[in-house]
């Protein structure tokens, strides 16, 4: 949360030693923090990891048994599987308001300050100290691994400046802490632990077993107490880096991740992550999010894509982005005003632009276009079939073989398309089962009405062909369907 966000501090709070103690607080470390709010929220039935999907059942029981067990923790998984979240997540285990000796730069115990100054000034003031308070939002740090990141960055170091002010070498005052120490009391994440150079992680062995600091030559040793965790892709190490045994070692706990198990879980995650149908963005229909989800699935799946490196959730949440964008553009071109929806049309333009997202393997050069758009299709038809299987679709039938063609596009309105489809037998009752029970704006029913005619054209019910740039038309097939033909 940035800094901006982070809510101001309630006036009733404490401000002194004396008053803090006086209104019964007590003094935990983190990990008893932790353990202690997972458990009452257990109790109530309190969401504990909000915004994280597709997890219940496997990911999450192992993180509440480590949390639970005081572990510091390491997820390993995948890019993509929402690793990050779920370690942004931890905060909301902590106490919305946590109190801190005022000025401290490890925002320490008031009860039990650690820096040798913060210890004098509590023993020249005691009831008297200072106290401060932190959100909960501000006691969870994050950390990239990055091959150039140093010791100073993440322990500390000599500050310079303040030697140069005419401080002694030996004086803990002459000390910057990194960001570690500075997240004392709080939740520290590394994420992409595999990439931070083996002679850095050294640096973190004290941190994880005897859970104290040491900076350099000096001879102070800091307790901290801070829960660290971190992730992993597994394919760093052998790639790029490896987490050094002893490091691994002092890991209470790895927990593997996963993409999501199921469907739903893919849908909800992309519906909870894409930003459309909001702000005047172009709203994506629920039978378009879950051909964008099968899509993913399939191409996660598919022996034309690298497995090792994953196809990340974040592959499904671009597509639908740029499945609304396409439906803004199009209907901006077009002039037409209202909330834009998008349609089986605007698919294709995720194609291209998705690319970039998977790896294939080495034999699929120069067919990542082709191999895409095939698994679009099939999720296409799979959803098609799921959402609309079994349906009366004779009226649709009817009315393009009664009109010659109807056509669909970037440059068709939607007062074309509906006037080109015209008055059809059961309609509504496709909207229905589409979802769209409640009066659909006539933007919604076009979108209705394109996905219906493209699953009748994959189940071979229908022709289609493109006759211009931006503009493709359904007819009627001109021969019987084969024997064994899908429909």
């Amino acid at each position: 949360m940035s800094a901006a966000a982070t809510p101001q501090v309630p006036h009733d709070l404490p401000t002194t030693l004396g008053a803090l103690l006086a209104s019964g607080w007590t003094s935990r470390d983190v990990r008893a923090e932790l353990r202690e709010n997972l458990l009452a929220r257990m109790r109530t039935g309190t969401p504990r990891f909000e915004g994280v999907v597709g997890f219940d059942d496997t990911v999450l029981p192992e993180v509440e048994r480590a949390l639970l067990a005081g572990h510091d923790l390491v997820l390993l998984g995948e890019r993509g599987q929402g690793k990050t979240r779920l370690l942004r997540s931890l905060v909301q285990l902590l106490d919305e308001w946590s109190p801190h000796a005022a000025g401290s730069e490890l925002f320490e115990d008031p009860t039990a300050p650690v820096l040798p100054v913060t210890r004098a000034r509590a023993e020249a003031l005691g009831d008297d100290l200072p106290v401060a308070w932190r959100h909960r939002s501000e006691r969870y740090n994050e950390k990239l691994a990055t091959p150039d990141t140093s010791i100073g960055d993440l322990i500390g170091d000599v500050d310079p400046v303040r030697v140069a002010e005419g401080r002694s070498l030996g004086d803990p005052e002459t000390i910057h802490f990194g960001l570690l120490p500075r997240t004392n009391r709080g939740v520290f994440a590394v994420n992409e632990l595999p990439d931070l150079a083996e002679r850095i992680q050294v640096g973190l062995l004290n941190v994880l077993e005897e859970r104290d600091l040491q900076v350099r030559g000096y001879a102070l040793r800091l307790p901290l107490d801070v829960l660290l965790v971190a992730s992993a892709n597994p394919e760093d190490y052998t790639n790029r880096g490896r987490i050094i045994t002893p490091l691994k070692d002092r890991f209470g706990a790895e927990v593997r991740t996963h993409y999501p198990v199921d469907l739903a879980a893919e849908v909800d995650l992309v519906t909870q992550e894409a930003a459309v149908g909001r702000g005047g963005v172009a709203r994506v229909p629920t039978h378009l999010v879950e051909v964008v989800a099968r899509w993913t699935r399939a191409v996660r799946e598919s022996p034309s894509v690298d497995a090792r490196s994953g196809v990340s959730a974040r592959f499904a949440v671009a597509a639908t982005e740029t499945l609304a964008a396409a439906a803004d553009r199009r209907a901006a071109l077009l002039g037409e005003d209202g909330p834009a929806v998008a349609r089986v049309t605007d698919l294709e333009a995720g194609v291209g632009t998705l690319r970039g997202k998977v790896e294939f393997e080495s034999g699929e050069e120069g067919r990542e276009y082709e191999v895409l758009a095939h698994l679009l299709r099939v999720a296409t038809a799979e959803t098609w079939r799921d959402r609309l299987g079994g349906a009366d679709l004779s009226g649709f039938l009817d009315r393009v073989a009664e009109g010659g063609h109807v056509d669909v596009g970037d440059d068709v309105t939607v007062a074309d398309l509906l006037a080109g489809i015209g008055t059809v037998d059961g309609l509504g009752a496709v909207c229905a089962r589409l979802g769209l029970e409640d009066a659909p704006s006539p933007a919604e029913v076009a979108a209705v009405v394109e996905f219906v005619l493209e699953g009748l054209h994959l189940t071979r019910r229908l022709a289609k062909d493109p006759v211009e740039p931006g503009r493709t038309r359904f007819t009627a097939r001109t021969r019987p369907r084969a024997v064994g033909e899908d429909g």
